[in-house]
């Protein structure tokens, strides 16, 4: 069964793609035209009341929410590939743990330097420098912490790659390329050396090589 990925060029759908890639399953892709809304039109809504992306279709099972089907690929086909789930129920929670804190801690100000600093210009709106300034402020004390916890791990969850490090590429990205942030991760010894590993593997050089913005390009 090839699972069907909405929205690829997108930042969230790419945490889907990387994990499929990682673990050999295949999948094909629609796009969403967001520019024009098309997420917020009836027939979209659909398929994702939020008007967000990404949708996962795995044949007529459908799925939405990145994180979740993260969560969803590697359950299924935890046979094969790396495990990214963790090997015993302490890697487990480590995991979540970690995936939560991309959500809740790392991801929100990242965002808004995202929407502030990239896609202000292209979008045609203002961008709100308070709010730059504060969510940067935010961002690094978050990466101080994980300065501390890399300086004991190899990887978020422990010394095995999972969902949590994958998590946090699409948003890593855009901050050490577009966004022109790149010294929030380089300045810190144990971060930067965690971000070569993870944004140097395969699987994610596949992604990014296949599905970039185009404005990006």
């Amino acid at each position: 069964m090839v699972l069907k990925v909405y929205g690829p060029l997108f930042a969230s759908p790419k945490r889907v793609l990387v994990t499929l890639v990682e673990k050999g399953v295949p999948f094909e892709t629609v796009h969403v035209d967001l520019p024009t809304e098309e997420h917020k039109q009836p027939p979209y809504l659909e398929l994702q009341p939020f008007g967000q992306v990404p949708v996962v279709f795995d044949g007529d099972y459908k799925i939405f929410e990145s994180r979740a089907v993260m969560r969803y690929v590697a359950e299924k086909y935890r046979s094969q590939g790396p495990e990214l789930l963790g090997k015993t129920l302490e890697e487990r929670g480590q995991v979540e743990q970690w995936l939560d804190v991309e959500a809740v801690n790392y991801h929100p100000p990242l965002l808004n330097l995202t929407m502030h600093v990239m896609l202000a210009p292209v979008m045609g709106f203002t961008p709100d420098e308070k709010l730059i300034k504060e969510s940067e402020e935010k961002l690094a004390q978050v990466l101080d912490v994980y300065e501390a916890h890399l300086s004991q791990n190899k990887y978020l969850a422990g010394d095995f790659i999972s969902l949590a490090d994958l998590a946090h590429l699409p948003f890593t990205d855009y901050l050490v390329g577009p966004i022109g942030k790149a010294y929030m991760i380089k300045d810190r010894k144990h971060v930067s050396a965690w971000w070569d590993d993870i944004s140097s593997r395969p699987s994610w050089k596949e992604v990014i090589e296949k599905f970039r913005l185009p404005f990006l390009n």
